[in-house]
């Protein structure tokens, strides 16, 4: 009975974090960029009692043995990179990646980071910029005087000037990948930085030989979190957590009637 208190309990632990993760997917539904993250949990050590194929005779052996798991833990919070829906806009910088890759952007520390958040706006200087004011990487400056901002899907930007009818060159953006996005360490407001697990970001144009996605104007890419899935996976938390919680129940019942014994 003492097994069945602590498994109970390291599986009521494992489903808040369930609850928690999911409550975060949740309160992103709406994020611009967002990648849900999904639990995992792992079995703890066994307890063996009979080894499975152990000697049972002179020519027989145990054919299953007996084994008392000890509960479970939690391993992992993958993040899901599954494209999110797009979403029209008015901004002309506003910006999504059909496919694989990440923007990269230089963080206040020099740092550059990756995301899927393709919400960029203009800074005094002309540069353009995520919310936060982080630079998009390469840097690409557009004039003041810069009427139409075309950005094709090669990622080449664009822009015309008054009393000029051709267009004129800013730059191109380039977009990183990456072997394993998952490994990608997440420092929230959707931007990541490589690991040893992601592997280095390899760099190319959109649309090229690397895998890259093309760019699409105009738009942005939502959560690709799903509410109802996560609902569906709350009910199955929470009755999990009460399942958990009935065994602890279960087994305090069980130990006051064995102090009971001697009454």
């Amino acid at each position: 009975m003492i097994r069945a208190l602590y498994s109970a309990a390291s599986g009521m632990t494992a489903q808040q974090l369930n609850v928690d993760n999911i409550a975060n997917n949740l309160a992103n539904a709406s994020t611009i960029g967002f990648k849900m993250h999904q639990a995992q949990f792992q079995d703890l050590l066994y307890q063996t009692v009979v080894q499975p194929g152990a000697a049972a005779g002179q020519q027989t052996v145990v054919p299953s043995g007996l084994q008392i798991g000890l509960g479970t833990r939690s391993v992992a919070n993958e993040t899901i990179f599954t494209q999110g829906n797009f979403s029209e806009t008015d901004n002309p910088l506003d910006l999504v990646i059909q496919g694989s890759g990440f923007f990269q952007v230089q963080l206040p520390t020099g740092q550059i980071a990756y995301t899927r958040a393709g919400s960029f706006q203009m800074n005094a200087s002309g540069q353009i910029v995520t919310p936060n004011g982080d630079l998009l990487q390469p840097q690409i400056t557009i004039p003041a005087d810069a009427q139409v901002i075309t950005i094709a899907a090669d990622g080449t930007v664009s822009y015309t000037v008054p009393n000029q009818t051709a267009s004129q060159q800013a730059g191109q953006i380039q977009l990183a990948n990456f072997q394993n996005p998952s490994g990608l360490n997440n420092l929230g407001g959707s931007l990541f930085t490589p690991t040893d697990a992601s592997g280095e970001p390899t760099v190319g144009l959109p649309g090229g030989q690397e895998g890259m996605g093309t760019i699409m104007q105009g738009y942005t890419e939502g959560s690709n979190v799903s509410v109802v899935e996560e609902f569906i996976n709350l009910i199955v938390a929470q009755r999990g957590y009460e399942a958990n919680s009935k065994v602890v129940q279960a087994a305090d019942q069980m130990y006051q009637q064995v102090n009971n014994l001697s009454k």
